[in-house]
């Protein structure tokens, strides 16, 4: 059997990380630790890939990104963004869908194996008990999820955002409110749907359970058909994420139904087709692009030892246009 890192690691009483580091001559190593990993090394015949690329000079420190899937324009830019900036500072990566299934957590070992450094992004792409073991081992941060202790973290603003366009909703004077999305613990939905109780609390208003319907285009048109089903029991819908409010608006439309006259729709991301969707969709801009090329960068401050924030986090802004009820901008 193929000896690995963990092996190495525990018979020269390190880190699996100072053994990467060590193998790769990184000058920060003590001489002694650096000859006890090798020696362990040598003794469990261990040569590990990225190791013998960067000891024959012709290899690059690899970035592992960890995410969902990379459908619809969310992930697709924060991957841009990532892959974009790791290039500028000649650094590799390999990504990981981590989908729901019995093998997620085996593929995510797996490719902790091949990386120098981890970025998760988002809640569910793995839960936090691995983020942590994860970051045990490799220089680890995440993107738009909950903070976890110990762990760097990056992520745009959701609670106050969402409450703010809660109660633009609310002064245009709309009172029966819903939430669209699957409100994950830990998960920037949540944070959005915190913000979004928050602004009905301080307006005397029940918070209404969330619509936890899957985010995509699907789910949406179905959804839009079951509230003209129930005759329109809401007469706004804070979405999060304008993939379903795109869907949602359209298929309102294309059955009779008055968006905002009837219902008003807002979303999240400001994604492209929300500006020329008619009526346009309010919604909120965050920065994706940002926030991946963020993430690599931090990874690569890691990987050379220095320090980077606890906590990292970016401004949004709200998007106002006509689903909401506001004139053209």
């Amino acid at each position: 059997m193929t000896p690995n890192i963990y092996e190495v690691a525990e018979k020269a009483g390190v880190s699996a990380s100072t053994v990467s580091r060590a193998l790769r001559g990184d000058r920060r190593i003590p001489d002694a630790t650096r000859h006890r990993v090798e020696r362990a090394a040598s003794s469990l015949n261990y040569v590990p890939k990225l190791a013998a690329q960067v000891l024959a000079g012709t290899g690059y420190r690899t970035l592992g990104m960890v995410l969902p899937h990379i459908e619809g324009t969310y992930y697709a830019e924060l991957a841009v963004g990532f892959e974009t900036r790791a290039s500028e500072l000649d650094l590799s990566v390999v990504v990981l869908q981590a989908n729901h299934n019995a093998e997620r957590d085996h593929a995510i070992r797996r490719l902790v194996g091949q990386c120098d450094a981890v970025a998760f992004l988002a809640k569910s792409a793995a839960s936090d008990d691995l983020v942590a073991e994860v970051a045990r081992t490799r220089p680890t941060l995440t993107v738009a999820r909950t903070h976890l202790p110990g762990i760097p973290s990056i992520y745009a603003e959701s609670a106050g955002p969402a409450a703010e366009l809660t109660r633009h909703l609310l002064d245009r004077g709309r009172r029966r409110l819903a939430f669209v999305g699957p409100v994950d613990p830990g998960s920037d939905i949540e944070a959005r749907y915190r913000g979004f109780g928050r602004a009905l609390i301080e307006s005397g208003i029940a918070v209404p359970d969330p619509i936890g319907v899957p985010m995509d285009e699907p789910a949406g048109r179905e959804l839009a058909r079951r509230l003209i089903d129930q005759h329109l029991p809401f007469d706004a819908l804070v979405c999060g994420n304008d993939e379903i409010g795109v869907a949602i608006v359209h298929e309102l439309q294309d059955l009779g139904v008055d968006v905002p006259g009837d219902v008003a729709v807002v979303g999240w991301d400001d994604i492209r087709v929300s500006r020329y969707l008619r009526p346009g969709l309010t919604t909120v801009a965050q920065p994706l692009t940002t926030l991946g090329a963020l993430a690599a960068e931090q990874l690569h401050h890691l990987l050379e030892g220095r320090a980077v924030e606890d906590k990292t986090v970016l401004s949004t802004s709200i998007v106002h246009r006509q689903s909401c009820g506001c004139a053209d901008p």
